[in-house]
């Protein structure tokens, strides 16, 4: 008995070494992978409502249906980053070029009616001249405070052949999620339903709510306002549209944060001359960039998913600090599982309404035996 329970043990262990064994060795080959297949995984389920109507015209060619979608999906977003990169490059050597001559060898005055503010004109106009005396050490600390930022976006502007590889790769893997992509979705419902059984429903669903409410919530409407502003930079006649107006998008992922690039644009604006085109950029980025993200957001998200507005933000931050792009997706589907698994915990510890035998009602089955909750009722 002693011996059949030693070899009943000694194969469990040798089967537990081969199998962590071979995931370990699995990670080591795949690991490289995991961002681009995490993105084409993302756009696969963002882009497959447009993917069915495909799929219906043409059933019995799931090679071709799949080939047309990515070849659309390469086209309408890779075309334009490519193309944002290239813009990105070429005009951040205006703008700095731009910022240090007008600090460096130009006067910065406040319009008139700035200035005739009481207290608050004399202070701000007191201060530029301050700066306007001492060029050399205003020039020393432009130089300091933008070497670190030109440092990074040098690496940025190196990793470009790295970003385009990790784009192809994602093309290639979402040809495949789009043919083959049912299949493995069946599959991975089956694995999850044996492993957590009708909560898997629950957790399947809040990992897809969330994921549109980042994409229509928070990604949509942080490029509307990047376009918005875009806009407005370019009819106020600054020298880098594309490159404010991508910055304007990147930093409209932080709830509110939008005023502090179109407001520091019409300033500048407004320090350099241009009083009517910096007081029409700050009435457009308080009337319609703004407005995006004061009202259309919250609603977008709200009707998206029933997760606090606040915890998807701070997935969305925490995710970009933790994971990097792709983190803007997972930091908030990670919270919203923990969100999901916290609201099963406090149903089941809620105390179930026992009635009288005798009252003309049945006594009710203990929760074990009851059968699992569809879909729409999980927490």
């Amino acid at each position: 008995m002693e011996d059949q329970t030693l070899r009943a043990l000694t194969r469990r262990a040798i089967l537990a070494l081969f199998l962590g064994g071979l995931l370990l060795l699995s990670y080591e080959v795949l690991h490289f992978f995991f961002v681009p297949v995490a993105w084409a995984g993302i756009l696969a389920f963002v882009t497959w409502p447009m993917y069915e109507p495909l799929v219906r015209l043409a059933p019995r060619m799931p090679n071709l249906t799949a080939l047309a979608m990515t070849v659309a999906l390469a086209a309408a977003f890779v075309a334009p980053t490519l193309w944002l990169i290239a813009v990105l490059r070429t005009e951040l050597g205006t703008a700095y070029v731009l910022v240090r001559d007008e600090l460096t060898l130009s006067n910065l005055h406040m319009p008139e009616f700035i200035v005739q503010i009481p207290w608050l004109g004399e202070q701000i106009q007191a201060i530029l001249e301050r700066l306007a005396n001492d060029r050399d050490a205003l020039r020393a600390e432009l130089l300091q405070w933008l070497d670190p930022w030109l440092g990074k976006i040098g690496v940025l502007a190196g990793g470009v052949g790295h970003f385009v590889a990790n784009m192809g790769f994602a093309l290639l893997t979402v040809f495949f999620f789009y043919r083959d992509g049912a299949r493995l979705a069946e599959q991975a419902r089956q694995i999850l339903r044996r492993f957590l059984g009708y909560r898997s429903h629950g957790y399947v669903k809040a990992v897809a709510d969330t994921t549109k409410a980042v994409v229509y919530g928070i990604v949509l409407t942080a490029l509307v306002q990047g376009l918005l502003a875009g806009l407005g930079y370019w009819v106020a006649g600054l020298q880098a549209p594309v490159l404010l107006g991508a910055l304007t998008g990147l930093v409209a992922l932080i709830p509110f944060g939008t005023p502090f690039v179109w407001g520091s644009a019409g300033i500048w604006l407004l320090l350099t001359g241009s009083t009517m085109a910096g007081v029409g950029l700050l009435l457009w980025g308080a009337l319609a960039v703004s407005s995006v993200d004061n009202l259309i957001r919250p609603l977008v998200i709200s009707s998206a998913t029933r997760i606090p507005f606040l915890l998807v933000m701070f997935g969305v931050l925490g995710g970009l600090v933790a994971f990097g792009p792709v983190g803007l997706f997972l930091g908030p589907v990670v919270l919203a599982v923990l969100l999901g698994v916290w609201q099963e915990w406090l149903e089941a510890g809620r105390p179930h309404d026992d009635t009288r035998v005798g009252s003309g009602t049945t006594v009710p089955e203990p929760a074990a035996t009851l059968p699992p909750r569809p879909p729409d009722q999980l927490g």
